[in-house]
């Protein structure tokens, strides 16, 4: 009976480390999009980042465009929602992520890169967090300014965006520890990788459409002529 009892503290003391462990990832997101250049450094090499707290960067970036959707005012963002599909939205954000995660992986290992793949997404849902941070409270910005108050919208709109993407530029810099000029170029070979992974995927469900529209296409000329 003592036996079940301390193992059962044991484990309530090691869920209480790691939920403690987990707030503690999650706040040095902030840090990181203020220190960038030190937090990002720190992200991975001390192991202050965790891929639960990215994961949960990631979803609210995925909740903050949904919703931007939904409440933004009609001033701002007109949505015909007949024509919405929301799947699509969650692809635009998780899709071009994983292209970039894996594309950048697959160059900066060939240039000696040090940063690995899971370390590669980790860092870059830590860089998206200016998104969701100042996109929630434009939400509710929208529904209280004027069009002639809109440049304001727009701007931190903007702004956020830019912050983001010069975020993840600094986090491939400290984690491939990279010079300034060699992470803007390996950057742009990542966007180019990006585009010829989307180009042979797109040749590849053609091909793929091709095939079962053919096998469609024989079965019925072959029930047709039974």
């Amino acid at each position: 009976m003592k036996n079940r009892t301390e193992a059962g503290m044991l484990a309530s003391l090691k869920k209480k480390e790691t939920y403690e462990h987990y707030l503690e990832t999650l706040k040095f997101a902030l840090y990181c999009i203020t220190h960038p250049l030190d937090g990002f450094w720190d992200l991975t090499h001390e192991k202050r980042g965790s891929i639960a707290a990215a994961n949960t960067i990631l979803l609210l970036t995925l909740l903050a465009n949904l919703f931007k959707l939904q409440y933004t005012s009609f001033l701002f963002n007109q949505v015909y929602w007949p024509e919405e599909n929301l799947l699509i939205h969650i692809a635009s954000i998780v899709f071009p992520l994983a292209l970039w995660c894996v594309g950048n992986w697959a160059l900066t290992t060939l240039f000696n890169g040090k940063g690995r793949l899971n370390q590669i997404y980790m860092a870059t849902c830590y860089a998206l967090t200016p998104y969701p941070l100042i996109q929630f409270p434009l939400i509710i910005l929208s529904n209280m300014v004027t069009v002639d108050e809109g440049a304001f919208y727009t701007v931190l709109s903007g702004l956020s965006i830019v912050w983001a993407a010069l975020l993840i530029i600094s986090a491939m810099m400290q984690i491939h520890e990279y010079s300034v000029s060699k992470t803007v170029l390996f950057t742009i070979a990542t966007i180019f990788a990006m585009l010829v992974m989307v180009f042979i995927l797109l040749i590849f469900f053609s091909m793929i459409s091709q095939g079962v529209s053919y096998f469609i296409s024989l079965i019925r000329e072959i029930l047709f002529r039974m």
